[in-house]
């Protein structure tokens, strides 16, 4: 695996790694150095060598740092210098490219091939509004449209054939719905082609629905639908193409759909908010009774529930983390 080295002048480095650790979960091979305004290049110099001795012998290291032609680059620079065949450097260091370097890492195994690949992500990571936001609502399609399946003609009726024929990645309770963590980490771990979120409410809240659509990643769809949509399209063979990642607000909605007669196999819990008379299983996940008899009467159905906010976190089975707090 491909160390990385965060630089930065003051803290920078510090923070943009803690809100990567948020995001994308514990990363090994991953080391900070910071250039305080009492340090020297000398001072720089050692940082960044003690950083490296951490990783083991013959490990590619990706320096990403943050500013071109300043001294963390610099020093960067002369250790890239001596060893070109096994480092690399990156500047204009942001969050995006580091999310990104810590997915690249599962699939390539050379620093300069990750550097070159997060050139590119960097500055797509820059976007503005409302510049962006007329392009958006151009492109958005809604999951219902034959459009989504070109393979099928227009005018070929509708079939159901019983059972789920989207490719499901991924079914996510979530009460934040399309955020950092399903955006980057869980889209780069299930590779869907569609963000699919279900829920009543924000498919009627236009500027909730515009934002999801907005927070969708590069070379993913985001759509919301209601839940009788889903109910309604689920056995619909048009939709075999679509690689969903499916995200509900609660479990009470995800009881609708599978009492509907759809099938999933698993649930992942990623957050459920607090509020009045609910109980806080998990730093994440409070529940109150009905949520209980609800994952209860899934689970009777064989559908089973694991609490996991990234893809890098341990698994825990739901019912045993209830166990725990003497609410199952």
């Amino acid at each position: 695996m491909v160390g990385i080295i965060i630089a930065s002048h003051g803290k920078f480095a510090e923070g943009i790694k803690q809100s990567g650790q948020m995001i994308f979960g514990e990363q090994e091979k991953v080391q900070v150095v910071t250039f305080m305004p009492d340090e020297g290049p000398d001072d720089l110099m050692a940082h960044l060598d003690q950083a490296i001795k951490t990783f083991d012998e013959g490990d590619e290291v990706l320096f990403l740092v943050d500013l071109w032609g300043g001294s963390p680059f610099n020093a960067a620079n002369r250790i890239q210098a001596v060893n070109p065949d096994k480092t690399a450097i990156v500047t204009g260091l942001n969050l995006p490219m580091l999310i990104e370097a810590y997915g690249a890492r599962f699939s390539m195994q050379k620093a300069e091939e990750i550097a070159h690949y997060l050139v590119g992500v960097a500055r797509d990571g820059v976007k503005s509004i409302p510049e962006t936001v007329e392009a958006t609502e151009a492109t958005t399609q809604t999951v219902a449209t034959v459009e989504d399946t070109p393979q099928v003609s227009a005018t070929t009726p509708a079939e159901h054939t019983g059972k789920i024929e989207f490719d499901v990645r991924l079914v996510r309770i979530d009460s934040r719905l399309l955020h950092g963590q399903v955006a980057t980490a869980w889209t780069k771990s299930v590779r869907p082609n569609r963000i699919i979120v279900v829920s009543d409410g924000v498919s009627h809240d236009e500027l909730r629905k515009t934002l999801i659509t907005q927070a969708a990643p590069s070379g993913v769809k985001a759509n919301v639908i209601p839940v009788d949509k889903l109910i309604e399209v689920y056995d619909d063979p048009r939709f075999r193409s679509v690689k969903a990642l499916f995200l509900f607000e609660n479990p009470q909605d995800v009881k609708r759909v599978v009492d509907a007669g759809v099938v999933f196999d698993e649930v992942n819990i990623g957050s459920m908010s607090f509020s009045d008379g609910k109980t806080m299983v998990t730093n994440t996940i409070a529940v109150d009774q009905n949520d209980v008899e609800t994952y209860k009467s899934m689970a009777e159905k064989g559908v089973k529930f694991e609490i996991r906010k990234v893809p890098a976190d341990s698994s825990e089975d739901l019912f045993a983390a209830l166990k725990k707090k003497g609410m199952a």
